[in-house]
């Protein structure tokens, strides 16, 4: 009987530290994310949407900012979701930049 009891333990053990591990794995470092939304501001920049469309351009500045203080402050999950909406913020500066261009 003792020994089923210390089996017992000994699994809820090892439930706790999977689900642990698997939480921390959900939690992770939003690399890609911050990479793609840096990535969009520099194509951003190429086009000059910084004077072309500068509204849109503002925004993504700001909320690829606000993605990087999350990201300092170990609050990924937050910083991964600023970071993609500091990308799409980009993509759309720079598309509003690319056709002020095409319309001279």
């Amino acid at each position: 009987m003792r020994k089923l009891f210390s089996l017992q333990g000994w699994l809820k053990k090892i439930l706790m530290i999977v689900l642990l591990f698997s939480l921390v794995a959900c939690v992770s470092i939003p690399a890609q994310q911050m990479s793609d939304a840096r990535q969009a501001m520099q194509a951003a920049d190429e086009v000059g949407a910084e004077e072309k469309a500068p509204d849109e351009y503002r925004k993504a500045q700001q909320l690829l900012e606000q993605a990087d203080q999350q990201l300092s402050q170990g609050n990924y999950g937050k910083a991964k979701a600023l970071a993609v909406e500091a990308k799409q913020a980009a993509l759309n500066a720079r598309q509003k930049a690319m056709q002020g261009s095409f319309g001279r």
